[in-house]
């Protein structure tokens, strides 16, 4: 970038999830494509690293997102054609709920009841059953009896720094430019385009995508970045028990125990034979992603261990192989958030995905790149 003020067609600024996909969309179109981001995609000091992301077709947050899942799948299996790298592994995967207390995720309560009836709405292979059968399948989970679990046949898991890599990489290849280590500080509307003034430079773009994830926060009027809270998460990888030879064999998982959002936790297969991942969810407000205290302590390990392991999950030990924090940026009703910036309509920022939004990202990128190129 340089002071000459190149012009683009369409800029987008962040290039995790949502903006990697976008940019990819954006570049089979023949149009004049940037991405810009204050990294170097991917990276792990945003929401989409730490290498395994759930994704589910029956999607209990909202029945509206259902096709977005459904799409996603299909685009996931075309990167793959087109690189020859692995994003997607389809594993099964089990929600669970403990039967004690009614239990709710991301805005939606009832959350167990509800995916089962979207999976029934829309046809999506499942199976039912209690805790007797989990136990003889899947003996790790010492689910109550009192609790129900919801199998569903076409979840797994996607590789979020590949997804990534792969989109960046394409889009690269179909000509899109490319600036990292780049933080935008300003976007302001120059006559009919729009100026982005980074830490290297300045250009111009007639249409901007700004999917910034938590840094959303610096391009919004005071009055509402408090509608976007910055939730700090961290990301164990627990040792597996001796006993226990088959974790790489397992579904995903989740499994809801309690009245309150944060009882609950979630995990996935052995990728490598000796450790599990596994996580659960804290709405605290940081307030901003340069805010996050990005060490996890033994303490905090500890906890983990005590109050969301011991007693539920057999096969893994109270020993950490190593512990990541990442973040969600979340609305009140846990929805995603696609709206011009103030000012600027022909600025769309997209934010937040509230916790839920990896699964889905590759469609929204192609629904985004629909949007922005018939925009006048």
């Amino acid at each position: 970038m340089t002071a000459s003020l190149s012009k683009y067609d369409v800029a987008v600024v962040g290039l995790g999830a949502v903006g990697s996909a976008t940019l990819y969309q954006l570049s089979k179109s023949g149009c004049r494509v940037l991405g810009i981001d204050r990294f170097s995609p991917p990276h792990s000091l945003g929401s989409s690293h730490g290498e395994s992301r759930i994704t589910r077709l029956a999607v209990g947050e909202g029945e509206d997102y259902i096709a977005l899942a459904k799409r996603s799948h299909e685009l996931w299996r075309e990167i793959e054609s087109e690189t020859g790298m692995k994003l997607m592994t389809i594993t099964s995967g089990i929600l669970m709920d403990s039967g004690v207390n009614a239990w709710g995720k991301h805005g939606s309560m009832a959350f167990w009841d509800q995916t089962l009836a979207f999976a029934k709405r829309h046809q999506i292979s499942h199976q039912v059953f209690g805790s007797d059968f989990l136990r003889k399948i899947f003996p790790a989970f010492q689910l109550e009896s009192s609790g129900k679990v919801y199998l569903e046949e076409q979840a797994g898991f996607l590789r979020p720094e590949l997804c990534i890599q792969a989109q960046l990489e394409l889009a690269r290849k179909n000509g899109a430019e490319i600036v990292t280590n780049s933080q935008v500080e300003e976007l302001r509307q120059k006559g009919d385009a729009i100026l982005i003034r980074t830490s290297i430079g300045e250009v111009m773009a007639e249409k901007v995508l700004l999917s910034a994830g938590g840094w959303i926060k610096d391009f919004l009027p005071e009055a509402e970045q408090s509608e976007f809270k910055i939730c700090r998460q961290v990301l164990h990888w627990l040792e597996i028990d001796p006993d226990y030879t088959d974790w790489e064999r397992y579904p995903v998982w989740m499994w809801g125990f309690g009245a309150r959002a944060e009882d609950f936790i979630y995990g996935f297969p052995s990728l490598n034979g000796k450790t599990v991942k596994m996580a659960t969810e804290s709405f605290v407000d940081a307030k901003h992603p340069d805010f996050l205290d990005r060490l996890v302590t033994e303490e905090e390990q500890a906890r983990f261990w005590k109050e969301k392991v011991a007693g539920r999950i057999l096969g893994v030990r109270p020993r950490f192989a190593k512990s990541e924090v990442c973040f969600y940026t979340v609305t009140q009703d846990a929805r995603f958030v696609v709206k011009p910036l103030p000012a600027m309509p022909r600025a769309l920022m997209v934010s937040a995905c509230s916790g839920h939004g990896f699964k889905h990202s590759a469609a929204l990128g192609e629904m985004l790149a629909k949007t922005l190129s018939m925009q006048g």
